[in-house]
């Protein structure tokens, strides 16, 4: 099943809960989700994927087309979709061209309403109401994601909603893709949360080795591309403070991610206008699918 929804509702946030791994990166600041990323909960007498997708998001960049195409495609070949909106504010409300989607796509829809613990309870039940007139959900379950409430009334509508069938894999694997693609996630989190403007929106890690050693430990070359001089002195900082700093924190979430030791390399290389080229796209691992 897929996990959609508007920029920072919280998807991400949802995912590493019912996980209870940091699979997704988690910031404030939109486009933090790139990639549609597996993720495999196994439950008692149950195994759920899912997929967790970019924001909503329309732009006009060959990024930004990316991220609106994973996120319209994860709406295919699924059993069931899980929108996901927050409990107030301005992502109260669903986006038409998104309800518009799902429609289309005939699959079952659930509703998350997240975020409830921002929000009087009272407030609730109204914002229930408008969004089962909105549009035909199957059930509508309020969560909040940060704090682990209401997850397993979550889970129990989708094992209900969902088809049975056999596990599709191990019960100790919590995703398909390989650990230098988290490697790579876990640093551009730390560039996400240290730098700041418009910098992070133009940047992406690409992993250049990645090698398990005799010794246990894990060695990591990372390169953290940018897309101009200027935002490279940025992101290297006064005597390289900045890159230091990224570079400290992630390798601290990489050693708990990985349970292992980790020496980790990063350094700043400029691939000029690469958020609009398809190629350099495919290049830094933002492949279709």
């Amino acid at each position: 099943m897929s996990i959609i929804g508007s920029p920072n509702v919280g998807k991400s946030t949802l995912l590493n809960q019912l996980l209870k791994q940091r699979l997704s990166i988690v910031c404030k600041k939109p486009q933090t989700t790139r990639n549609r990323i597996l993720g495999i909960y196994n439950g008692s007498g149950c195994q759920i994927l899912f997929f967790d997708t970019p924001g909503f998001h329309q732009g006009t960049k060959a990024l930004d087309r990316f991220l609106t195409e994973q996120a319209l495609s994860a709406c295919a070949n699924v059993d069931l979709i899980l929108v996901l909106v927050e409990s107030c504010g301005e992502r109260s409300r669903l986006p038409e061209p998104l309800l518009t989607v799902v429609a289309q796509s005939g699959i079952p829809a659930l509703l998350a309403i997240n975020k409830i613990d921002l929000v009087e309870r009272p407030r609730l039940l109204p914002l229930m109401e408008s969004h089962a007139h909105s549009f035909p959900f199957r059930d509508i379950v309020p969560v909040s994601a940060l704090k682990g409430e209401g997850l397993d009334a979550l889970v129990k509508a989708m094992v209900r909603l969902l088809p049975e069938g056999p596990p599709l894999y191990p019960d100790d694997m919590i995703s398909d893709l390989p650990e230098r693609f988290f490697a790579g996630e876990l640093i551009r989190e730390q560039v996400l949360k240290n730098v700041h403007g418009e910098i992070p929106y133009g940047t992406t890690v690409y992993i250049e080795s990645f090698k398990e050693r005799d010794d246990g430990l894990v060695a990591i070359e990372a390169a953290i591309i940018v897309e101009r001089e200027s935002h490279k002195k940025i992101v290297v900082g006064h005597g390289g403070q900045m890159i230091r700093r990224i570079g400290e924190a992630a390798r601290g979430q990489l050693e708990r991610f990985l349970g292992a030791p980790v020496f980790l390399k990063t350094f700043v290389r400029v691939e000029k206008n690469w958020t609009r080229s398809r190629g350099k796209l495919d290049e830094f691992g933002f492949h279709e699918g």
